[in-house]
């Protein structure tokens, strides 16, 4: 496998870990501790402690920018570029998400901690875009 595709799969286990150690912990701890029913967590609704609710909204994070990546590597797949830029910039976007979440989930709203945290989304975003930009000029 390409580092690409692995990083694919990392960010696919990242965001399955995500939803297990945060989100699935606080539900299972209150569900099995008689703190709460298994119908208690609307998911129109806000509920549960703060850390939980970004929980819930970093994990949607992971989920919402999975495909953007997932699109880039079916691209690099099919079109056979390879190189050591794109393997950077493909690690660019993990050592961007996972922070990005962990921030997102252990400190509360503040402008630094939201600062930080659009910073590690930035690097992802031009990590997408730089591999976007590779894989197009050598399309062209």
């Amino acid at each position: 496998m390409t580092i690409p595709v692995w990083v694919l799969l990392a960010l696919a286990g990242w965001t399955v870990l995500t939803l297990l150690c945060s989100i699935g912990v606080y539900r299972w701890s209150h569900i099995l501790t008689g703190r709460a029913d298994l119908n208690e967590f609307p998911g129109d609704r806000p509920h549960g402690a703060d850390w939980y609710r970004r929980a819930m909204r970093a994990h949607a994070n992971c989920v919402e920018n999975l495909p953007v990546y997932a699109a880039l590597v079916i691209v690099i797949n099919a079109s056979g570029v390879a190189g050591s830029v794109l393997d950077y910039l493909a690690i660019g976007v993990l050592a961007g998400r996972v922070p990005q979440t962990i921030v997102h989930i252990a400190f509360p709203e503040t402008n630094l901690a939201v600062g930080v945290r659009f910073t590690f989304f930035f690097v992802q975003l031009l990590c997408f875009l730089a591999m976007g930009i590779i894989l197009a000029v050598s399309a062209w």
